[in-house]
């Protein structure tokens, strides 16, 4: 196996943009000085994407590289530990080099997940270099890391393709663009020989490996001074104390492929009030000081609600997805606000399609059909006494305008484009209704 390795990384790829080193799997003895070998080593490529220059987005302020990364984590609620007070100094007279480690265990990253990439992103907003590595090991072994649900062992190719995705929600988020493939328990101290990486970042629940690999590189390397560093955030937990993981159900992830830009940014705006100043201050860059307003004016009468919300949801979907993603959600948004003002049209409507229940149905199912029945038909409600009361109450929507008439029929004006209308029942449950 160890020759098929060996063949393996002389055929992949190598240039100035990648490399590919495969080492096996080891275990360290407890003294941390002496490495010990897997009898029958697996051999997995790890991916490491680092970051080549500051981009627009993460450009480092001179303000703020001026103090130390972990002063300003440790003000936004990011930091639970570090393995040496000495990081606070470093980081203000030196330039680090960070970087954190992502397992995949799926073809795209979660909220879970997110912490682990701003942490990086302020490493690089204050001119230090990131660095991320996508894992293979783990994925190939499984970990049950205490879930309720064991990861299971990943074949090559699916291993591969969640490679891939993972990557692609790297970069564009981060701008990474330089690549290296690396394998092993001892990655840290091969990141930190041969990559001059000196600080490994992760969850509060990788404490132990962390400080493991700064040991073995201190008596290994350099016995009597603090040459490596590691640091540690807190784990993003949902509001049952449970992490935002990719096991359960309702995982929030970040490619647009798999959760649209408009949910993405739907999932932010409904955070309740409890936890959105937390929030704003774990997954935003805006300064405490805007943050610290905007918690004063949620204590003020006359304060519009989801105000804050909606800066969460802003800037959060606006450093995953872009600007473009940004106004993907926000046009989707303002189209499905019952009660909104823009004109609704075939392309809105294909742009919001894979967010909303839909049903098709023939034209002489629709036209002429009194929306009280045609609420029923659809799936929007259950029955028409529910449709009814829901009319009275001033909750039932014809493309975003309310009904007020429960003699209401359904008119060739009323479809849009003469494809498409759009039902809704109050503020959340919409369906689109397509005339076949």
């Amino acid at each position: 196996m160890a020759a098929a390795a060996a063949a393996a990384s002389r055929t992949l790829l190598y240039s100035s943009h990648s490399k590919i080193f495969y080492f096996p799997l080891t275990n360290c003895s407890r003294k941390l000085h002496r490495p010990i070998i897997n009898k029958n080593p697996i051999f997995v490529p790890l991916r490491c994407l680092q970051s080549a220059q500051q981009n627009a987005s993460t450009t480092h302020d001179p303000m703020r590289s001026r103090s130390s990364v972990v002063d300003i984590l440790e003000e936004r609620g990011l930091l639970e530990s570090i393995t040496s007070d000495n990081l606070r100094s470093a980081s203000t007279t030196s330039t680090l080099k960070a970087y954190c480690g992502f397992d995949p265990t799926a073809e795209s990253l979660h909220l879970g997940n997110l912490l682990g990439i701003i942490v990086l992103s302020w490493f690089q907003r204050c001119g230090h270099k990131a660095v991320a590595l996508i894992g293979g090991a783990t994925a190939r072994i499984g970990d049950p890391s205490g879930k309720s649900l064991e990861r299971p062992e990943l074949d090559a190719d699916t291993l591969e393709k969640n490679t891939q995705g993972i990557t692609k929600v790297i970069t564009r988020i981060l701008h990474m663009n330089s690549i290296s493939n690396v394998n092993g328990v001892m990655i840290f101290l091969h990141l930190y020989q041969n990559e001059g990486i000196n600080v490994q970042i992760g969850g509060s629940d990788q404490w132990g490996n962390i400080t493991a690999g700064t040991e073995l590189i201190r008596k290994i390397l350099q016995p009597d001074g603090d040459v490596a560093f590691g640091l540690t955030f807190p784990l993003l937990l949902k509001s049952d104390g449970t992490k935002f993981g990719k096991s359960e159900d309702g995982a929030i992830w970040l490619s647009p492929s798999l959760l649209s830009p408009y949910k993405f940014y739907q999932y932010f705006f409904s955070v309740p009030d409890a936890d959105v100043i937390r929030f704003l201050k774990i997954l935003t860059f805006l300064d405490m000081e805007e943050i610290d307003e905007l918690e004063k004016e949620m204590n003020r009468p006359g304060y519009t609600p989801n105000t804050a919300q909606r800066r969460l949801a802003e800037q959060v979907t606006l450093f995953v997805h872009g600007e473009d993603g940004l106004n993907e959600a926000l046009k989707a948004t303002e189209a499905l606000r019952p009660g909104a003002e823009t004109k609704l049209d075939w392309k809105t409507f294909e742009g919001i399609a894979e967010d909303v229940p839909s049903c098709s149905l023939a034209s002489d199912q629709v036209l002429n059909v009194s929306l009280i029945d045609l609420s029923v038909s659809s799936g929007l409600l259950d029955s028409k006494s529910g449709a009814r009361r829901l009319l009275k109450q001033g909750g039932l929507y014809l493309n975003n305008s309310r009904v007020d008439s429960e003699t209401k029929r359904i008119e060739p004006q009323d479809i849009v484009d003469g494809k498409v209308l759009l039902l809704s029942a109050g503020k959340k449950n919409k369906v689109i209704v397509r005339i076949t």
